[in-house]
Parts: structure tokens; C-alpha cells; sequence
């Protein structure tokens, strides 16, 4: 089967030095589903990995003005590029260790989005460092930047969160998912770009990387669109005593819990609504639950069916 497994933070880490270490197990239940015979694609989540990345050119700005400011698009780039390396690394070691033969790569990827998308006419999604108000508004004047001020904290810059549209390198994932590679693409929903006479312009934005995941999933055809996370399945009344664990949801049973606000924005909600988008597009179900459980997730034998 053409398997997509969308993972977040928790197969990744917090720092480089973190990441090379936790991704070894992660590749673990990664290559246990290319053992059973799979074609496997990946998507990874870059939160604390871009806004490390940006906060770190960020506060170089700030020590030496001569330093540049490094724009999201950039940022998203590069963390595609270093957990893309660690997660084939420690994948690759995987294999051999198991003398299983196959090729895995990272493919830095450009996702579409409209500029249209209503998401940029309020920029909500905080990115880099904390600033006073008059730092924050200079800052904004001489790089375009929205800001908002945040929960008493300080003003940070602010940018939009846009739904993907398509992939750019669309053909190209499809070639190497039809060659049985291991394929490790759209991290961090993919760096947001707009199409702009004739090319691609980057924007400052940030892809949910569920829903990007979810894009790719419908694009190779895959037979099963996974999204692992840290708990084993979707949860209603999430941490209260009538807490209950779904083996399956509906769509239709989806927006009723939707309605209900039984899941939390930015956290689970995200998850649920990618799910369903690759359900609605595609007729197939959708699968959520733990990375520990990751092959008994694809069998069916644990997590959360989303289906039709």
C-alpha cells in the first residue's frame, strides 16, 4: 500500500542535538511499516525548528544590524532541509540494521496557497522573538511585517496560516513515491508560496502541516493518510471523568463534535479537519493515532478511523 504518515513534534525534538537523538526511535516505527511491504511517505511538522531557526537570525539582528533579517520562506527552507537530514539518517540506519534495501531522500517543498486566502487579511499565527512596542513598529516599518501584541508578553510579529492549494513538486514526489522511495516531503506544511507571472513567490505564512499532509496524500493516491500524534486515539470530553476514546468517527459525527468544541484549536482540531479533507476529496478513510502504535494504526488495530 502507498502509506502518507504525517508526524509532529513529538517524533522530532526541540533542538538539533534533541532531534538526532529521538528520531532514531521515531525511524523505528517508521521502517516498521516498510517492512510489511509499504511504500512510505513522510510529513513532518517544524515549529520549534523554524522559529528556532528564525528567532536565531533574529537575535543576530539585533546584536549587529549588518546581520540579516532572514524572512520566513527562507526559515522554513532550511528546517526542511536539517530535520529532513537527521530523519534520513537515522531512517537510513534503520534499514541497514534490518538489511532492508531502500533508498530514502528529502525533497524541499514549495506549497501553493492563494493569495486571496482569507488567512492573510489577519495575520493571528506569532512567530520570532518578543520586542517593546517601539522596537516591534520599527521593525515592521522597515520589513513589512504585521504585528500584534501578545498576551501582555510583549509585540511579536504576526503572519497568516493559509490552506494549501497544491504542491510544486507534485510530479516529482509521484516519480519518487512510483519508485518505492522513502520520501520525506512538504515538512512543515511546505515553504508557502504564491503564483506570481509565471513562477512562485515566497510568503511569509505558516502551512499546517496536517492539512499539507493531507494534500500530498490526495496528490500520490495513497491508500491510507495516517496522522500520528502523541496520544493513541481521538478523544471526546478530552481530561474530564467521562473521557471516551473513538475507534471511529464519521464526517457527519465530526462536525457535530466540532460544533460541540470538543476539539482544541491547534491541537487536535487541525488533525481532525486535515482528516477530513482527505476523506471528503477522495472517498477514503483517514486514520489518527499514536506513533508507538504506528503499524497496528494502519491495520486498523488501534487509533481513530475518520471515514465517510
Amino acid at each position: 500500500m502507498k502509506i502518507l504518515i504525517a508526524i509532529g513534534g513529538n517524533a522530532l525534538g526541540n533542538s538539533p542535538k534533541e532531534q538526532k537523538e529521538i528520531v532514531k526511535n521515531t525511524a523505528k516505527y517508521l521502517v516498521d511499516v516498510v517492512s510489511d511491504g509499504n511504500t512510505l511517505t513522510i510529513v513532518h511538522g517544524n515549529g520549534p525548528q523554524v522559529g528556532m531557526i528564525n528567532l536565531g537570525f533574529g537575535l543576530a539582528h539585533e546584536k549587529d544590524a549588518s546581520s540579516p533579517i532572514v524572512d520566513f520562506p527562507e526559515c522554513g527552507s532550511m528546517s526542511q532541509g536539517y530535520i529532513g537530514y537527521h530523519l534520513q539518517n537515522a531512517i537510513n540506519a534503520e534499514l541497514i540494521k534490518r538489511n532492508i534495501k531502500k533508498d530514502v531522500a528529502t525533497l524541499i517543498t514549495q506549497t501553493i496557497v492563494d493569495k486571496d486566502d482569507s488567512a492573510f487579511k489577519n495575520p493571528s499565527k506569532p512567530i520570532g522573538s518578543f520586542y517593546t512596542e517601539e522596537v516591534a513598529k520599527k521593525l515592521a516599518a522597515e520589513n513589512d511585517w504585521s504585528i500584534k501584541e501578545d498576551a501582555g508578553r510583549g509585540w511579536r510579529r504576526v503572519v497568516a496560516s493559509p490552506k494549501p492549494v497544491d504542491i510544486v513538486e507534485k510530479n516529482i514526489i509521484k516519480n519518487m513515491v512510483n519508485a518505492d522511495f522513502i520520501t520525506i516531503t512538504a515538512g512543515g506544511g511546505g515553504i508557502p508560496v504564491v503564483a506570481a507571472n509565471g513562477t512562485y513567490n515566497g510568503v511569509a505564512a505558516v502551512i499546517d502541516k496536517d492539512f499539507a499532509a493531507a494534500k500530498v496524500a490526495e496528490i500520490i493516491g495513497a491508500d491510507k493518510f495516517i496522522i500520528l500524534t502523541a496520544v493513541p486515539a481521538v478523544m471526546i470530553n478530552y481530561k474530564k471523568d467521562n473521557q471516551e476514546s473513538l475507534s471511529s468517527i464519521s464526517l457527519q459525527e465530526c462536525d457535530t463534535y466540532i460544533e460541540q468544541g470538543q476539539f482544541a484549536a491547534g491541537s487536535m482540531l487541525p488533525k481532525i479537519q486535515a482528516a477530513m479533507s482527505f476523506v471528503k476529496s477522495t472517498g477514503t478513510p483517514s486514520y489518527i493515532g499514536s506513533l508507538e502504535n504506528a503499524a497496528d494504526v494502519i491495520a486498523g488495530h488501534s487509533g481513530t478511523k475518520i471515514y465517510k
